[in-house]
């Protein structure tokens, strides 16, 4: 007969080897206005720029398309209003002759106003540039993170003193990643330092809870369908140390505005920052429109933001995965038993996949790897030969504490990519709830001023 355990082990082979969704999110920089109607002929308005404003010169380009033939409109003028934390930044008009508007940007936040660069037509005092002296806007200008909304009409189609009126207001929503620095204090009192990355909109009100080892913060957000049609992801990013125990779990738990997220929805990332982990909230359309019809259940009106909690989970969401920084390969990872003490035979049982397609890939060379308190105290290599496969390992009684677990050259390649976790001591929960007993006992600790922490996986 079977044993227990290699039939467990068989069995988290066999959920490793179908495929999982991807669920690593990343932020636009391109929003499209389809179906605008101008003069009795349908063209869609795309505006795209960079994520990050970093260097001395960076470039928006907005650029008007025939629907019907795909061929770029001609001789076409905007009228552009910008807008960040509802503040009007700008409001001008603009003129294309081929359908493409290329404006430079110089961000001088150094400044006290901007200036625009540009020859003006004098219909409607309409900036234009030419290939050699493009537009160029000049001062403090996207000098700060958030969403910025362009809202747009056109004025001129076809010829340029072809005036259209009441062709409509028509919204693009794009945003300038922010990265923002929250410290705050663990269980202890001890200093800790979160980070935020938005790629959406400005952060506010950020929040550790170490008695319940959760984080919250909030984002401004639209819920209107006139919004909410044009934005296809939101995605934050949770930052804090992997040396953290206190908050370093197995798996997370995401609530918006106190409805849970789906599992897709929160994923773990031990490997883009070599000291942090990262754990993405990525919601897309979908989610979202789900988010808004849960919350119309209510007699409350639709809130102006999103409230983002992120809670620990004492049980792994098998199977953990991970992406090398290419995200040419992905790795599964589950093992067995699912509380790591030490002690204890662990199988550690892993696929190694295409980072594209989420198919196992055969035949696949890995270095598996354990490494504690900087140092390894574990290799072996071998060949995934159908994609899955697992190592087995058993951690000494001095062996606890944070532990990454990492797979090096897969496939030959030099990538890599890593988990992290933490080992149990060998004592139980049952063994730590008498102690915990006993000292309140004896030295009449009140329950409100004595927090004990103990993370397993």
């Amino acid at each position: 007969m079977m044993s227990l355990t290699k039939f467990a082990i068989l069995a988290l082979a066999a959920c490793l080897l179908f495929p999982a969704n991807s669920v690593y999110g990343h932020g636009l920089g391109i929003d499209t206005i389809s179906s605008v109607n101008v003069a009795g002929k349908n063209i869609s308005i795309s505006v795209e720029m960079p994520m990050y404003f970093e260097n001395e010169q960076e470039q928006i380009t907005i650029t008007a398309t025939e629907t019907k033939t795909g061929d770029p409109a001609k001789n076409v003028t905007f009228l552009i209003g910008l807008f960040h934390s509802n503040e009007m930044i700008f409001r001008n008009y603009f003129f294309t002759e081929n359908g493409v508007l290329p404006i430079k940007i110089a961000s001088q936040p150094e400044l006290d106003d901007f200036v625009i660069n540009g020859e003006q037509d004098s219909l409607l005092g309409a900036y234009h540039g030419t290939e050699s002296s493009p537009i160029e806007i000049v001062g403090p200008i996207f000098d700060s993170g958030g969403l910025y909304t362009f809202e747009i009409e056109v004025r001129t189609i076809d010829e340029p003193t072809n005036i259209i009126e009441n062709s409509g207001v028509h919204r693009a929503d794009l945003s300038i990643i922010e990265t923002s620095s929250h410290p705050q204090k663990d269980a202890e009192g001890n200093d800790v330092e979160f980070r935020l990355k938005s790629y959406f909109d400005q952060i506010s009100n950020f929040e550790y809870d170490p008695v319940a080892k959760q984080v919250t913060f909030e984002m401004p957000f639209d819920w209107s369908e006139s919004h909410m049609s044009h934005v296809s992801v939101v995605h934050e990013e949770v930052h804090f140390p992997k040396d953290f125990v206190e908050f370093l779990a197995p798996s997370y738990s995401g609530y918006a505005n106190g409805i849970e997220l789906f599992k897709s929805s929160v994923s773990v990332d031990d490997y883009t920052e070599d000291h942090e982990r990262i754990v993405h909230f990525v919601l897309l359309q979908d989610h979202l429109r789900f988010l808004k019809n849960e919350m119309r259940k209510s007699d409350e009106p639709l809130p102006d933001n999103i409230v983002f909690t992120l809670a620990t989970s004492d049980k792994p969401a098998f199977p953990l995965e991970a992406y090398t920084k290419s995200e040419d390969f992905k790795v599964n990872l589950s093992w067995d038993p699912a509380n790591l003490e030490p002690g204890v035979d662990t199988n550690f049982v892993f696929t190694i996949r295409d980072g594209r397609t989420n198919d196992p890939l055969r035949n696949s060379d890995y270095t598996f790897v354990i490494i504690q308190s900087g140092e390894e105290i574990h290799r072996v290599s071998g060949t995934a030969q159908v994609g899955g496969e697992f190592e087995k390992y058993t951690f000494a009684e001095d062996q606890t504490g944070p532990t990454i677990i990492k797979f090096e050259n897969i496939r030959n390649t030099g990538q890599e990519t890593e988990f992290g976790m933490v080992v149990a001591p060998e004592f139980g929960t049952i063994a730590i709830m008498i102690l915990v007993v006993a000292l309140i006992g004896i030295i009449g600790v009140s329950r409100k001023y004595a927090t004990f922490s103990f993370t397993r996986v």
